[in-house]
Protein backbone atom coordinates (compact mmCIF):
# COMPACT_ATOMS: atom_id res chain seq x y z
CA UNK A 1 0.00 0.00 0.00
CA UNK A 2 1.07 3.55 -0.73
CA UNK A 3 1.82 5.57 2.33
CA UNK A 4 -0.93 7.93 3.18
CA UNK A 5 0.23 12.15 2.43
CA UNK A 6 0.24 13.63 5.67
CA UNK A 7 -3.00 15.97 6.06
CA UNK A 8 -3.09 19.49 7.08
CA UNK A 9 -6.11 21.16 7.79
CA UNK A 10 -6.65 24.36 5.90
CA UNK A 11 -9.16 26.86 7.33
CA UNK A 12 -11.93 28.56 5.33
CA UNK A 13 -15.34 30.07 6.14
CA UNK A 14 -18.67 28.39 5.29
CA UNK A 15 -20.01 27.71 2.03
CA UNK A 16 -23.38 28.01 0.25
CA UNK A 17 -24.10 27.17 -3.82
CA UNK A 18 -26.65 28.06 -5.86
CA UNK A 19 -28.17 25.71 -7.77
CA UNK A 20 -28.88 27.20 -11.01
CA UNK A 21 -28.57 25.76 -14.10
CA UNK A 22 -28.08 28.38 -16.48
CA UNK A 23 -28.71 27.05 -20.07
CA UNK A 24 -27.31 27.37 -23.33
CA UNK A 25 -25.69 26.20 -26.61
CA UNK A 26 -22.09 26.12 -27.27
CA UNK A 27 -21.06 25.88 -31.00
CA UNK A 28 -17.41 26.52 -32.92
CA UNK A 29 -14.46 24.24 -33.99
CA UNK A 30 -11.26 23.33 -32.60
CA UNK A 31 -8.06 22.76 -33.58
CA UNK A 32 -8.43 19.01 -33.97
CA UNK A 33 -11.45 16.66 -33.69
CA UNK A 34 -14.83 17.91 -33.34
CA UNK A 35 -16.33 20.12 -31.28
CA UNK A 36 -20.43 19.52 -31.21
CA UNK A 37 -23.25 22.10 -30.79
CA UNK A 38 -25.21 20.82 -28.05
CA UNK A 39 -27.74 22.65 -25.24
CA UNK A 40 -27.30 23.09 -21.50
CA UNK A 41 -23.77 25.03 -21.61
CA UNK A 42 -21.87 21.56 -22.61
CA UNK A 43 -18.75 21.30 -24.82
CA UNK A 44 -18.22 18.13 -26.44
CA UNK A 45 -15.48 17.53 -28.56
CA UNK A 46 -15.22 14.37 -30.38
CA UNK A 47 -11.75 12.68 -30.90
CA UNK A 48 -11.77 9.74 -32.74
CA UNK A 49 -14.62 9.60 -35.47
CA UNK A 50 -13.99 6.01 -36.59
CA UNK A 51 -12.08 2.79 -35.91
CA UNK A 52 -8.67 4.15 -37.60
CA UNK A 53 -8.78 7.17 -35.19
CA UNK A 54 -9.30 4.80 -32.30
CA UNK A 55 -6.28 2.74 -33.13
CA UNK A 56 -4.03 5.40 -34.58
CA UNK A 57 -4.55 6.68 -30.89
CA UNK A 58 -3.64 3.32 -29.18
CA UNK A 59 -0.74 3.03 -31.48
CA UNK A 60 0.90 6.22 -30.20
CA UNK A 61 0.77 4.82 -26.92
CA UNK A 62 3.05 2.31 -27.44
CA UNK A 63 4.57 0.80 -24.67
CA UNK A 64 8.00 2.01 -25.05
CA UNK A 65 6.47 5.79 -24.98
CA UNK A 66 4.32 5.00 -22.04
CA UNK A 67 7.36 4.49 -20.15
CA UNK A 68 8.89 7.13 -21.20
CA UNK A 69 5.63 9.54 -20.56
CA UNK A 70 6.23 9.22 -17.32
CA UNK A 71 8.86 11.86 -17.36
CA UNK A 72 6.40 14.28 -19.10
CA UNK A 73 5.24 17.38 -17.42
CA UNK A 74 2.09 17.38 -15.71
CA UNK A 75 -0.73 19.67 -16.44
CA UNK A 76 -1.52 21.18 -13.01
CA UNK A 77 -1.92 24.90 -12.26
CA UNK A 78 -1.47 25.94 -8.92
CA UNK A 79 -2.37 29.08 -6.70
CA UNK A 80 -0.58 31.23 -3.94
CA UNK A 81 -2.14 33.18 -1.53
CA UNK A 82 -1.82 36.65 -3.78
CA UNK A 83 -4.11 35.23 -6.36
CA UNK A 84 -7.00 35.64 -3.84
CA UNK A 85 -7.42 32.31 -1.75
CA UNK A 86 -9.02 33.04 1.34
CA UNK A 87 -7.27 31.95 4.59
CA UNK A 88 -9.76 33.83 6.95
CA UNK A 89 -10.17 31.91 10.30
CA UNK A 90 -13.27 29.98 10.38
CA UNK A 91 -14.98 26.40 11.19
CA UNK A 92 -16.05 24.25 8.40
CA UNK A 93 -19.87 24.09 8.53
CA UNK A 94 -21.82 21.22 7.67
CA UNK A 95 -23.88 20.98 4.59
CA UNK A 96 -27.94 22.15 5.31
CA UNK A 97 -27.16 24.54 8.16
CA UNK A 98 -28.76 28.05 8.12
CA UNK A 99 -26.25 29.72 9.70
CA UNK A 100 -24.40 28.19 6.07
CA UNK A 101 -27.14 30.52 4.09
CA UNK A 102 -25.94 33.74 5.75
CA UNK A 103 -22.26 33.38 5.78
CA UNK A 104 -20.33 35.65 4.03
CA UNK A 105 -23.01 37.89 3.08
CA UNK A 106 -24.28 35.49 0.07
CA UNK A 107 -27.94 35.02 1.24
CA UNK A 108 -29.29 36.97 -1.77
CA UNK A 109 -27.41 34.85 -4.73
CA UNK A 110 -27.37 31.42 -3.02
CA UNK A 111 -29.36 28.60 -2.16
CA UNK A 112 -29.34 26.87 1.22
CA UNK A 113 -27.99 23.30 1.01
CA UNK A 114 -30.68 22.03 2.77
CA UNK A 115 -33.54 23.06 0.47
CA UNK A 116 -31.40 21.28 -2.74
CA UNK A 117 -29.98 17.92 -0.80
CA UNK A 118 -33.50 16.00 -1.48
CA UNK A 119 -33.76 16.68 -5.16
CA UNK A 120 -29.61 16.40 -5.71
CA UNK A 121 -29.50 13.25 -8.13
CA UNK A 122 -27.31 10.74 -7.23
CA UNK A 123 -25.61 8.23 -9.04
CA UNK A 124 -24.49 4.87 -7.40
CA UNK A 125 -21.18 3.10 -8.09
CA UNK A 126 -20.55 -0.02 -9.82
CA UNK A 127 -18.85 -3.07 -9.19
CA UNK A 128 -16.41 -4.69 -11.82
CA UNK A 129 -17.61 -7.88 -13.29
CA UNK A 130 -14.55 -9.36 -14.55
CA UNK A 131 -12.91 -9.48 -11.21
CA UNK A 132 -13.01 -9.25 -7.66
CA UNK A 133 -14.02 -5.78 -6.55
CA UNK A 134 -10.38 -3.84 -6.04
CA UNK A 135 -11.20 -2.49 -2.84
CA UNK A 136 -8.79 -1.02 -0.01
CA UNK A 137 -7.87 2.14 0.61
CA UNK A 138 -6.58 2.89 -2.63
CA UNK A 139 -9.33 2.22 -5.29
CA UNK A 140 -9.22 0.20 -8.51
CA UNK A 141 -10.72 2.96 -10.59
CA UNK A 142 -8.46 5.92 -10.17
CA UNK A 143 -5.29 6.23 -12.67
CA UNK A 144 -3.15 8.49 -14.90
CA UNK A 145 -4.26 10.24 -18.36
CA UNK A 146 -1.75 10.64 -20.78
CA UNK A 147 -2.62 13.28 -23.67
CA UNK A 148 -1.44 15.53 -26.17
CA UNK A 149 -1.58 19.30 -26.29
CA UNK A 150 -0.21 20.59 -29.44
CA UNK A 151 2.78 18.82 -29.80
CA UNK A 152 3.44 18.54 -25.80
CA UNK A 153 2.48 15.71 -24.09
CA UNK A 154 1.25 16.13 -20.72
CA UNK A 155 -0.34 13.74 -17.93
CA UNK A 156 -3.01 14.12 -14.72
CA UNK A 157 -4.70 12.41 -12.80
CA UNK A 158 -8.38 10.35 -13.05
CA UNK A 159 -11.26 8.20 -12.31
CA UNK A 160 -13.68 5.43 -13.92
CA UNK A 161 -17.75 6.82 -13.33
CA UNK A 162 -20.32 4.67 -13.27
CA UNK A 163 -22.50 5.14 -16.45
CA UNK A 164 -25.23 3.95 -19.10
CA UNK A 165 -22.04 3.33 -21.79
CA UNK A 166 -19.73 1.53 -18.62
CA UNK A 167 -17.29 3.76 -20.21
CA UNK A 168 -16.76 7.28 -18.54
CA UNK A 169 -13.82 8.87 -17.22
CA UNK A 170 -14.02 11.77 -14.77
CA UNK A 171 -11.07 14.24 -14.15
CA UNK A 172 -10.08 18.00 -14.48
CA UNK A 173 -11.01 20.62 -17.05
CA UNK A 174 -7.48 21.84 -17.33
CA UNK A 175 -6.43 17.73 -18.04
CA UNK A 176 -8.59 17.85 -21.11
CA UNK A 177 -9.12 21.21 -22.50
CA UNK A 178 -5.92 24.37 -22.42
CA UNK A 179 -8.79 27.60 -22.20
CA UNK A 180 -5.88 30.09 -22.07
CA UNK A 181 -5.43 29.01 -25.58
CA UNK A 182 -8.51 27.43 -26.76
CA UNK A 183 -6.68 24.07 -27.58
CA UNK A 184 -8.57 20.70 -26.81
CA UNK A 185 -6.46 17.64 -25.58
CA UNK A 186 -6.15 14.72 -28.27
CA UNK A 187 -3.94 11.28 -28.46
CA UNK A 188 -5.83 11.13 -24.78
CA UNK A 189 -5.87 7.61 -23.17
CA UNK A 190 -6.83 6.62 -19.46
CA UNK A 191 -4.75 4.01 -17.45
CA UNK A 192 -6.41 2.85 -14.36
CA UNK A 193 -4.99 1.59 -11.39
CA UNK A 194 -1.11 3.00 -13.02
CA UNK A 195 2.06 1.97 -11.29
CA UNK A 196 5.41 2.57 -12.57
CA UNK A 197 4.50 2.02 -16.13
CA UNK A 198 2.30 -0.45 -15.65
CA UNK A 199 -1.41 -1.04 -17.52
CA UNK A 200 -3.24 -4.03 -15.32
CA UNK A 201 -6.40 -3.29 -15.88
CA UNK A 202 -5.95 -1.99 -19.64
CA UNK A 203 -5.01 0.93 -21.80
CA UNK A 204 -8.24 3.17 -22.69
CA UNK A 205 -8.92 5.73 -25.90
CA UNK A 206 -10.78 8.98 -25.20
CA UNK A 207 -13.70 9.05 -27.79
CA UNK A 208 -14.95 12.66 -26.42
CA UNK A 209 -14.09 15.02 -24.24
CA UNK A 210 -17.27 16.86 -22.76
CA UNK A 211 -16.68 19.79 -20.36
CA UNK A 212 -18.93 22.98 -19.22
CA UNK A 213 -19.22 25.90 -21.60
CA UNK A 214 -18.03 28.36 -18.78
CA UNK A 215 -14.29 26.73 -18.59
CA UNK A 216 -13.72 26.22 -22.46
CA UNK A 217 -15.40 29.99 -23.36
CA UNK A 218 -13.81 31.65 -19.96
CA UNK A 219 -11.63 29.68 -17.79
CA UNK A 220 -13.78 29.55 -15.06
CA UNK A 221 -12.31 27.17 -12.68
CA UNK A 222 -15.48 26.82 -10.81
CA UNK A 223 -16.34 24.48 -13.72
CA UNK A 224 -12.98 22.50 -13.96
CA UNK A 225 -14.13 19.23 -14.69
CA UNK A 226 -14.16 16.95 -17.60
CA UNK A 227 -16.33 13.45 -18.04
CA UNK A 228 -14.42 11.77 -21.10
CA UNK A 229 -16.46 9.15 -22.85
CA UNK A 230 -13.94 6.08 -23.86
CA UNK A 231 -13.72 3.28 -25.84
CA UNK A 232 -13.32 -0.33 -24.96
CA UNK A 233 -9.94 -1.24 -23.27
CA UNK A 234 -6.82 -3.26 -24.47
CA UNK A 235 -3.57 -4.26 -23.59
CA UNK A 236 -0.37 -4.30 -25.43
CA UNK A 237 0.74 -8.24 -26.23
CA UNK A 238 3.87 -9.44 -27.46
CA UNK A 239 3.67 -9.29 -31.33
CA UNK A 240 4.40 -12.71 -33.47
CA UNK A 241 7.76 -10.82 -34.67
CA UNK A 242 10.66 -9.51 -31.76
CA UNK A 243 9.80 -6.00 -30.41
CA UNK A 244 6.09 -6.05 -31.45
CA UNK A 245 2.87 -5.70 -29.87
CA UNK A 246 -0.60 -6.51 -30.93
CA UNK A 247 -3.36 -4.98 -29.02
CA UNK A 248 -6.09 -7.50 -26.78
CA UNK A 249 -9.19 -6.08 -26.17
CA UNK A 250 -10.50 -5.95 -22.24
CA UNK A 251 -13.58 -4.97 -22.72
CA UNK A 252 -15.21 -1.88 -21.28
CA UNK A 253 -13.89 0.40 -18.35
CA UNK A 254 -16.57 -0.67 -16.08
CA UNK A 255 -16.21 -4.28 -16.38
CA UNK A 256 -13.05 -4.23 -15.66
CA UNK A 257 -12.92 -1.96 -12.38
CA UNK A 258 -15.94 -0.48 -11.36
CA UNK A 259 -17.21 2.72 -11.49
CA UNK A 260 -17.41 5.33 -8.57
CA UNK A 261 -21.07 7.25 -8.28
CA UNK A 262 -21.79 10.62 -8.52
CA UNK A 263 -23.77 13.05 -6.39
CA UNK A 264 -24.23 16.66 -6.08
CA UNK A 265 -25.14 19.62 -3.92
CA UNK A 266 -23.86 17.89 -0.69
CA UNK A 267 -22.68 20.69 1.02
CA UNK A 268 -19.31 21.43 2.95
CA UNK A 269 -17.93 19.71 5.79
CA UNK A 270 -18.24 16.23 4.57
CA UNK A 271 -15.54 14.03 5.56
CA UNK A 272 -13.85 12.82 2.02
CA UNK A 273 -10.68 11.34 0.24
CA UNK A 274 -8.82 12.64 -2.24
CA UNK A 275 -6.45 10.47 -4.46
CA UNK A 276 -4.40 11.21 -7.31
CA UNK A 277 -0.51 10.94 -8.73
CA UNK A 278 1.11 14.05 -7.12
CA UNK A 279 4.89 14.70 -8.75
CA UNK A 280 6.15 18.25 -9.10
CA UNK A 281 8.04 19.78 -6.61
CA UNK A 282 6.87 21.97 -3.94
CA UNK A 283 7.71 25.69 -4.60
CA UNK A 284 11.07 25.52 -2.27
CA UNK A 285 12.55 22.97 -4.97
CA UNK A 286 11.93 19.94 -2.53
CA UNK A 287 9.97 17.08 -4.34
CA UNK A 288 8.14 14.27 -1.80
CA UNK A 289 6.40 12.34 -5.12
CA UNK A 290 7.43 11.04 -8.16
CA UNK A 291 3.72 10.35 -9.55
CA UNK A 292 4.74 6.60 -9.89
CA UNK A 293 2.61 5.86 -7.42
CA UNK A 294 -1.29 6.65 -6.57
CA UNK A 295 -1.79 8.64 -2.92
CA UNK A 296 -4.24 9.93 -0.68
CA UNK A 297 -5.07 12.50 1.36
CA UNK A 298 -8.89 12.79 3.57
CA UNK A 299 -10.48 15.14 5.87
CA UNK A 300 -13.28 17.66 5.58
CA UNK A 301 -14.21 20.27 3.21
CA UNK A 302 -13.78 23.90 3.57
CA UNK A 303 -15.31 26.76 0.91
CA UNK A 304 -12.89 28.53 -0.73
CA UNK A 305 -12.38 31.79 -3.63
CA UNK A 306 -9.99 32.41 -5.89
CA UNK A 307 -10.68 35.69 -8.04
CA UNK A 308 -7.98 35.16 -10.76
CA UNK A 309 -9.39 31.77 -11.72
CA UNK A 310 -13.19 33.23 -11.44
CA UNK A 311 -13.49 30.58 -8.25
CA UNK A 312 -16.51 31.80 -6.08
CA UNK A 313 -17.72 28.34 -5.12
CA UNK A 314 -14.61 26.10 -4.36
CA UNK A 315 -14.39 23.73 -1.94
CA UNK A 316 -10.47 22.95 -0.45
CA UNK A 317 -9.14 20.37 1.45
CA UNK A 318 -5.91 20.40 3.69
CA UNK A 319 -3.60 18.27 1.24
CA UNK A 320 0.13 18.24 0.49
CA UNK A 321 -0.56 16.76 -3.45
CA UNK A 322 1.28 19.24 -5.49
CA UNK A 323 1.22 19.03 -9.45
CA UNK A 324 0.54 15.38 -11.12
CA UNK A 325 -2.70 15.74 -8.75
CA UNK A 326 -4.89 17.18 -10.55
CA UNK A 327 -8.30 15.59 -11.77
CA UNK A 328 -8.02 12.96 -8.84
CA UNK A 329 -11.32 12.22 -7.21
CA UNK A 330 -12.60 13.24 -4.18
CA UNK A 331 -15.02 10.34 -2.97
CA UNK A 332 -17.86 10.56 -0.19
CA UNK A 333 -19.16 7.96 1.46
CA UNK A 334 -16.11 5.54 0.81
CA UNK A 335 -15.94 1.74 1.36
CA UNK A 336 -12.66 0.53 1.50
CA UNK A 337 -13.89 -3.00 1.39
CA UNK A 338 -15.32 -1.91 -2.63
CA UNK A 339 -12.94 0.43 -3.30
CA UNK A 340 -15.81 2.99 -4.27
CA UNK A 341 -18.22 5.96 -3.11
CA UNK A 342 -19.13 9.00 -4.50
CA UNK A 343 -17.38 11.69 -6.35
CA UNK A 344 -17.94 14.75 -5.32
CA UNK A 345 -15.20 17.07 -6.79
CA UNK A 346 -11.88 16.41 -8.77
CA UNK A 347 -8.48 18.06 -7.55
CA UNK A 348 -8.13 21.11 -9.28
CA UNK A 349 -5.04 23.11 -7.71
CA UNK A 350 -2.41 23.53 -4.93
CA UNK A 351 -2.27 25.95 -2.87
CA UNK A 352 0.14 27.52 -0.35
CA UNK A 353 -1.78 29.41 1.92
CA UNK A 354 1.04 29.92 5.16
CA UNK A 355 3.86 30.83 3.00
CA UNK A 356 6.39 28.34 3.32
CA UNK A 357 6.46 27.94 0.22
CA UNK A 358 5.15 24.57 -0.21
CA UNK A 359 1.57 23.31 -1.25
CA UNK A 360 -0.87 22.64 1.69
CA UNK A 361 -4.06 22.86 0.55
CA UNK A 362 -6.31 21.65 -2.62
CA UNK A 363 -8.99 22.95 -4.11
CA UNK A 364 -11.88 21.23 -6.38
CA UNK A 365 -15.14 23.05 -8.26
CA UNK A 366 -18.00 22.38 -6.31
CA UNK A 367 -20.48 20.03 -7.72
CA UNK A 368 -23.79 21.35 -9.21
CA UNK A 369 -26.52 20.56 -11.01
CA UNK A 370 -24.81 21.90 -14.32
CA UNK A 371 -21.73 18.92 -13.07
CA UNK A 372 -24.65 16.12 -13.21
CA UNK A 373 -26.04 17.99 -16.63
CA UNK A 374 -22.49 17.65 -18.13
CA UNK A 375 -22.29 13.90 -16.57
CA UNK A 376 -25.82 12.95 -18.61
CA UNK A 377 -24.77 14.21 -22.00
CA UNK A 378 -21.10 12.27 -21.55
CA UNK A 379 -23.00 9.41 -20.62
CA UNK A 380 -25.20 8.73 -23.65
CA UNK A 381 -22.28 8.97 -25.82
CA UNK A 382 -21.52 5.73 -27.98
CA UNK A 383 -18.17 4.90 -29.06
CA UNK A 384 -19.83 2.35 -31.61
Amino acid sequence: MSPRVPRFTATLGAFVAACVLAMSASAGSASAGVRNTVAGSITSITLTKNSADMKRIAEYWSPARIKQAQDNNPATPEVKPSDGGSTASASPVPSGTAAAAAAGGEAAMTTAYSSTRKTAPVIRPTLPTKRPPIGGTLPGTVGKVFFKIGDKEYWCSASAVTSKNRNLVATAGHCAYEAKEGKHADYWIFIPGYVQGRTPYGIYVGHSLNLHENFTAKGDYDYDYAFVTVHDGFVWKPGKSPNTYEMESVGTLEDNVGGQGLSVNRGVGLSVFAFGYPAAPHIDGSRPYDGQKMLWCDGRTYRTRAPTRLVEMGISLGCTFTAGASGGPWLVGYDTQRGLGYLNGVNSFAWDTDADKKYDRISSPYFIQSTYVVYQYAERQSTT
